[in-house]
């Protein structure tokens, strides 16, 4: 595949999480996140270890309960510690940093280089969500800021590092290996934070299938895929997408008004995007050698 549908590709699995806030509100129980992102990434991550049929070695177990926790266990207990604790707006604000951690962390970890360009693409990004989701009445509370921060710190580094830890497995295999291990880690969180779950009802369980098995399995085998293929300072503009598409949802499907200042942020989101993939585009001299070169396992950048 060319890199234009790597791109393509890869910008799906962002649009589809903007569409985890209308799930969550509208099929599911309210008052239990945690075991709401347990039952949405054990059971997707098993179903596909039963479709890979192949457990990580043991010099690879350590590294996967690593990206588990980061991408996954407590990257979403931060996000919904922070959810509770602010206004959505400024969550999604405070979360869109992550592309500019991003920059940082690859910068010390894989050697990438900065670029004027891509920091000024992150950080145009950064005020296109908050021109789309934050309002006037904005509340700051710390312990919602610090969550929401180490939550968005969790997911760079955790991005980075399945690009620097490439094992030599298919991009579907690695994806059930952080699922597993993220839903593993977030068991005893969840019994002992959010105990007597409700019995799931069709509504629900209809939810939770769309969560796991599209918003989790699906999107991040396109998330992990793309970072193997593009590099993490590559995909990281693309999570800009995840609050535009819950914002543009929120209008199509719930008849929420889009204002004047959302719609330009959109534009300014895209934009951003646009950008930052002209920040992240390897020189002439590599882009042959990634052309000729895309498996997971020869884009592992030496050490």
């Amino acid at each position: 595949m060319n890199r234009t549908t790597d791109l393509f590709l890869t910008a799906i699995a962002p649009v589809i999480w903007g569409s985890s806030y209308i799930v969550a509100t509208e099929l599911l129980p309210h008052g239990y996140p945690l075991t709401v992102s347990l039952l949405r990434a054990l059971p997707a991550g098993l179903i596909m270890l039963l479709v890979v049929r192949q457990l990580p070695g043991a010099e690879w177990r350590g590294r996967v309960f690593i990206l588990g926790a980061l991408n996954f266990a407590i990257f979403w207990a931060m996000l919904f510690v922070a959810a509770y604790r602010l206004p959505g707006g400024v969550a999604a604000t405070l979360g869109a940093i992550q592309p500019l951690l991003v920059l940082f962390l690859a910068r010390f970890a894989l050697g990438n280089t900065i670029t004027l360009l891509g920091i000024f693409a992150a950080i145009s990004g950064l005020i296109g969500v908050a021109m789309l989701v934050l309002g006037p009445s904005a509340s700051l509370d710390p312990i919602g800021i610090a969550a929401a921060l180490f939550g968005a710190a969790s997911m760079a580094a955790g991005t980075v590092l399945t690009r620097k830890w490439q094992p030599p497995v298919s991009p579907l295999t690695f994806t059930a290996w952080q699922l597993t291990a993220g839903g593993i880690l977030l068991i005893p969180v969840a019994l002992i934070v959010e105990p007597g779950f409700p019995m799931p009802t069709l509504t629900n369980l209809a939810g939770l299938i769309w969560l796991g098995l599209i918003g989790a399995a699906l999107t991040y085998f396109l998330w992990f895929r793309g970072i193997a293929r593009l590099g993490p300072t590559t995909v990281t503009s693309f999570g800009f997408l995840s609050p535009t598409s819950a914002v543009l949802l929120g209008w199509v499907i719930l008849g929420e008004q889009l204002s004047p200042l959302q719609i330009a942020g959109v534009v300014v989101v895209l934009i951003s995007i646009w950008l930052g993939q002209r920040a992240a585009r390897p020189k002439p001299a590599l882009a042959a050698d990634m052309t000729a070169d895309n498996s997971p396992l020869a884009a592992t950048p030496k050490p």
